[in-house]
């Protein structure tokens, strides 16, 4: 693609307005940065661990125990080694070079889940499953912490929502075909889970591959902006953006209580979950990333609101008794998953816009390692769920998010405004 040509793709994609029609190398990256994002997110649609990874040790006899360990594996890894991995980032020129090895382990990682489902059963499957998940998680919190340094440097601030968003849209097509097969039969073979996880760690692999061509400038090393906790007391816009962002972690841990509210658990209700989360992300992603890039924290405002009304509309269904039929609890996920999608890319856009130059990479591991502090957490409160019941459970989550409008609304405006 020449350079004349990836300027006028990424200026339409994107728009001109803020920082005025992009350059040779502003397009070429962001339109990199799009295909890969799509890759990966793809990546993550095909090895869910709420949906496919449990479905597939419960289909290789694994005890339950592994089932259950899956999610706290794959969020506690994501998001508790950034602050040591930031320190690495630091020390790098190239930042990129982080993404592309995470990107690159998450596919090792991925190809190992297959290699242990192929030739393993039982509680060797679920040992092995799990581990590897545990190293997919660290290859993902690399990513992670990376990722919004680069972009930062990479994609002018006015058009960074624009890219993340149009890849959670366009990444939802690939997801939308695995959830119909889940739904329509053929997702019933752990054959074809198999393979899908096999496509998983080729998408990350390309993606890595991509990566590698992005063109980056140097950036400066060491210094004093290694992450650390001190930056919470340097800034107290980042402590209530935590605080806001913690809150909204309900959106994220109340789909599977509204599965449990319908009254079924077959593998079809769960296609429908991974159905809806993919047609919310396709349908608002992109809406919601130019909306970020006028105000992020409207969005994590609005977002929050959205998703109590859903949760709060989960209860109500429950208590008329309506909530088993068939089209009752998909709309509520539908819902859900937008919210939740708002939340995803408000918090990325207002913490990469919040964050000064030099520093997007030290705030994002800090941010990240604290809420997954919150999520232990949230998994052990999770655990005793059944003693509260799940909608009491959704009830507290729709106030959490409540609460979230109100510390959303007393943030400062990332962008200027």
């Amino acid at each position: 693609m020449t350079d004349s040509t990836a300027e006028g793709v990424f200026s339409r994609i994107a728009g001109e307005e803020g920082a005025g029609q992009p350059g040779p190398s502003e397009g070429r990256n962001g339109l990199r940065h799009i295909a890969a994002l799509s890759m990966t997110k793809v990546a993550d649609g095909l090895i869910d661990p709420k949906l496919v990874l449990a479905w597939l040790l419960t289909a290789l006899g694994a005890p339950a125990v592994f089932a259950g360990a899956l999610v706290p594996i794959r969020e506690a890894g994501a998001l508790l080694p950034q602050m040591p991995l930031a320190a690495l980032l630091q020390r790098l020129a190239r930042r990129k070079w982080i993404w592309v090895l995470g990107s690159a382990g998450q596919g090792l990682a991925a190809g190992m889940i297959v290699l242990a489902a192929l030739s393993l059963e039982g509680q060797a499957a679920g040992l092995a499953i799990c581990a590897a998940l545990a190293l997919l998680a660290v290859c993902r919190a690399a990513c992670s912490v990376s990722y919004k340094a680069i972009l930062g440097k990479t994609v002018s601030l006015s058009r960074r929502g624009a890219v993340t968003g149009l890849a959670g849209s366009a990444s939802s097509v690939g997801v939308l075909v695995f959830a119909a097969l889940l739904i329509l039969g053929p997702g019933q073979s752990a054959g074809l889970v198999i393979a899908a996880i096999a496509l998983a760690a080729l998408f990350w692999g390309a993606a890595a591959l991509l990566f590698t061509t992005l063109e980056e400038e140097r950036s400066e090393t060491g210094g004093d902006t290694i992450a650390h906790f001190a930056v919470l007391r340097e800034d107290p816009v980042l402590w209530r953006f935590i605080i806001t962002r913690g809150l909204l972690v309900s959106t994220a841990l109340a789909p599977p209580y509204l599965v449990v509210l319908s009254g079924e658990s077959t593998l079809g209700r769960l296609g429908a979950l991974v159905l809806a989360s993919a047609l919310a992300s396709l349908v608002s992603s992109y809406v919601w990333g130019r909306l970020a890039d006028h105000s992020s924290r409207r969005v994590l405002m609005f977002s929050g609101l959205l998703g109590a009304v859903a949760m709060g509309a989960g209860v109500a269904l429950w208590a008329l008794g309506v909530a088993g039929q068939w089209m009752a609890m998909p709309l509520v996920l539908f819902v859900l998953m937008i919210a939740y999608h708002g939340v995803r890319q408000g918090r990325s856009t207002y913490l990469v816009d919040l964050a000064p130059e030099g520093r997007r990479a030290a705030y994002a591991a800090v941010t990240n390692t604290v809420i997954g502090v919150l999520l232990l957490g949230a998994g052990v409160l999770g655990g005793g769920a059944a003693l509260i019941g799940p909608e009491a459970t959704l009830t507290l989550f729709a106030v959490m998010a409540i609460a979230a409008f109100f510390t959303a609304r007393g943030l400062t405006e990332a962008e200027g405004l």
